[in-house]
C-alpha cells in the first residue's frame, strides 16, 4: 500500500499523550495515519481530533490538530495517511 505524507509532528505533549500534527493535506476521524521519525514507526487510526480544544470530524489542509497518539512521536517525525 502506498503512502502519502499528509504533514509532520510540531509538538507532542507527552504529560497528555497529544501530539500537534501540521497537515498538509485533509485528515479525518476515522483515517489510519503511519508516524514516523528517526526514533519513532507505528501507525493508528485517528479516534479523535481537537482544533482550538474543540472536538473536529475532520481537519482542513494547512491546520494544525491535536491528536491523541498511542506511543512518543516526536517533533518532525513525518506522517503519512495509509
Amino acid at each position: 500500500m502506498s503512502e502519502k505524507q499528509i504533514g509532520e509532528v510540531t509538538h507532542y505533549f507527552d504529560h497528555l499523550g497529544v501530539a500537534v500534527f501540521k497537515l498538509s493535506a485533509p485528515l479525518h476521524v476515522g483515517d489510519t495515519v503511519h508516524i514516523a521519525g528517526h526514533t519513532t514507526d507505528f501507525e493508528q487510526e485517528i479516534k479523535e481530533m481537537q482544533v482550538d480544544h474543540e472536538n473536529v470530524e475532520k481537519v482542513a489542509k494547512g491546520a494544525e490538530a491535536g491528536v491523541k497518539v498511542g506511543d512518543v512521536v516526536r517533533e518532525g517525525d513525518k506522517i503519512y495517511l495509509r
